[in-house]
């Protein structure tokens, strides 16, 4: 049984930094590629980040490029999102994710869904 757990999420001040974590258990880590969506309340579920199984390549959303960061350690099955200088506009529940390749984070391919941290930036 496959299961994502993200950790990390609270309440921060605008311009503050958070790192999200998301434990994977139950399928060969490195095999997938992993990423980060969020869905603000009353909106659509939004990508935020992917990153290949070894690491390699990245992709970001606009919103949050230079600002977010996301990597994996693959020796503790974990993948990280870093977000520096956050906006009260990235306030939502963030979402760890799984997949088979990089493309299926933008064409709704998604494997497996982590239940969310709720991520809260004050102004």
């Amino acid at each position: 049984q496959v299961q994502l757990v993200e950790s990390g999420g609270g309440l921060v001040q605008a311009g503050g930094s958070l790192r999200l974590s998301c434990a994977a258990s139950g399928l060969t880590f490195s095999s997938y590629t992993m990423g980060w969506f969020r869905q603000a309340s009353g909106k659509e579920r939004e990508f935020v980040a992917a990153i290949s199984g070894r690491g390699s390549r990245t992709r970001y959303a606009d919103s949050v490029r230079e600002r977010f960061t996301i990597s994996r350690d693959n020796t503790k099955n974990t993948v990280y999102l870093q977000m520096n200088n956050l906006k009260p506009e990235d306030t939502a529940v963030y979402y760890c994710a799984a997949a088979g390749f990089l493309d299926a984070f933008r064409t709704g391919g998604v494997d497996y869904w982590g239940q969310g941290t709720q991520v809260t930036v004050s102004s």
